[in-house]
């Protein structure tokens, strides 16, 4: 839907920046998504999503800032650190049932809920992306056949393009869990593959542990009526979510390194204990190292005169200089704060790929790769996407796409460009924006 950016406020805290497409802020009904959007992620708040700094729906170029959420997304700490085990699924469950409990309770539908739309913050998983949300009320802004979503997580009446709830979401918390667990619960393949495949088969739970395998196939039924509500889901996994002990699982974000400490070179710094030589004894009288002990009454010299009073320096005596008359390069080292100037200029353009037919098409920009298949889409962020394979077909005048996603899942579309000339173009536009953005 548009570019990401990590920006600063004029108070100088992180935000992060959203900016739709020009060709896309032209379109009324997409500014109307947008607004909806901007009130959805008005209305939630709290630990559940990002909070809203400010929006502007009705720019040239629409955009929503909202404060950045530091962390790996779901799917990136799955690839970077191996599946989760049960008492990590169970928190998880539990975390992203109260998020979307939040959601519906007001009047919201998310749609989109991926492991590439959740923030492993540190205080906990964060749902963004209210970039297909809707109000439950405003279904007027749905087309007719049309499917929102990412396929693998959408649920069966989104895919049919029927009338969507809250149980769409309850069914893609259950795929999310199955991907945290290191499976896909439809497989590989096309967008209109994995669709069929959550519309008329059973899913593979065979990587869930088996004591949330019924619950977690509950969430991925067919029938939206027979899918547990956030609620009953937060009953059921809500104790779980603490151990034997009975303390909570510490939030799964990646942690940063530790600011290295230098080490202190050999003789320097307060002695350690150990460094005091064996057999030694310390005089009677002596004073504890570290410690000066104040001079006794008997202990003055005799003879010794008290120095003279102020009055009595001699004259032509200068006072020594003010402190601040240091010169520079001298004195106790002063610690520097840096603050980040702010932008000069609005972001500039990133390098943007189309290539579509009556058919397929697929767009690559800044925020990801999006592709289109008639009236649905499926929509991967950069961080999902692991790798892009493109060959020609059909005496070159077809260009095949893949893209693979770090979990394993492969999206395929088949472009007819109808002359060789414009594929060989297509297959330069591509090498151009996948150079940027996902180098070898």
């Amino acid at each position: 839907m548009g570019t990401v950016y990590l920006a600063r406020s004029r108070g100088g805290r992180a935000v992060a920046v959203k900016v739709a497409r020009p060709e896309l802020a032209a379109d009324p009904s997409f500014r109307a998504r947008f607004r909806a959007e901007v009130a959805a992620a008005r209305q939630v708040g709290g630990f559940h999503t990002a909070q809203v700094v400010d929006a502007d729906p009705d720019a040239e170029a629409p955009w929503l800032a909202t404060a950045y959420i530091p962390g790996p997304t779901l799917s990136a700490l799955v690839t970077a650190d191996g599946p989760m085990d049960e008492a990590r699924l169970r928190a998880l469950g539990a975390a992203l049932a109260e998020a979307l409990e939040a959601i519906h309770a007001c009047g919201l539908v998310h749609r989109d809920l991926k492991p590439g739309n959740i923030v492993m913050a540190p205080d906990g998983p964060r749902v963004l992306d209210f970039g297909i949300a809707r109000a439950l009320e405003s279904t007027r802004l749905t087309a007719t056949g049309s499917a929102f979503g990412t396929p693998g997580y959408l649920a069966p009446e989104q895919a049919l393009g029927e009338e969507v709830t809250g149980a769409a979401d309850v069914f893609a918390l259950g795929a999310v869990l199955v991907a945290a667990a290191g499976g896909r619960p439809f497989g590989d393949g096309t967008p209109m593959g994995l669709m069929y495949r959550a519309v008329h088969e059973a899913p593979d739970l065979a990587s869930v542990p088996e004591p949330l395998r019924e619950l977690v196939g509950r969430c991925l039924a067919k029938d939206p009526a027979d899918r547990p509500t956030p609620e009953q889901i937060l009953d059921e996994l809500g104790e779980g979510v603490r151990d034997p002990a009975g303390t909570v699982p510490p939030p799964t974000v990646v942690d940063a390194p530790a600011t290295p400490r230098h080490p202190v070179p050999p003789g320097f710094g307060p002695p350690s204990p150990d460094s005091v030589p064996p057999g030694y004894v310390a005089p009677r009288d002596s004073v504890p190292l570290g410690h000066v002990a104040p001079p006794r009454r008997d202990s003055v010299p005799p003879g010794y005169m008290a120095p003279p009073l102020a009055d009595s320096v001699p004259p032509g005596f200068a006072a020594p200089p003010p402190r601040d008359a240091v010169p520079a390069g001298f004195g106790p080292p002063v610690p520097a704060l840096f603050v980040p100037p702010p932008p000069v200029a609005p972001p500039q353009p990133v390098p943007e790929f189309v290539a579509a037919d009556n058919v397929y098409g697929i767009v690559v920009d800044g925020a990801g790769i999006c592709l289109q298949l008639l009236d649905d889409e499926a929509d991967f962020t950069w961080p999902e996407i692991g790798a892009v394979r493109y060959v020609r077909t059909r005496r070159g005048r077809w260009l095949r796409i893949s893209v693979v996603l770090y979990d394993g899942t492969e999206y395929t579309c088949e472009i007819d460009g109808r002359r060789a000339a414009r594929v060989d173009e297509w297959v330069r536009g591509l090498e151009r924006v996948l150079a940027r953005f996902l180098p070898a």
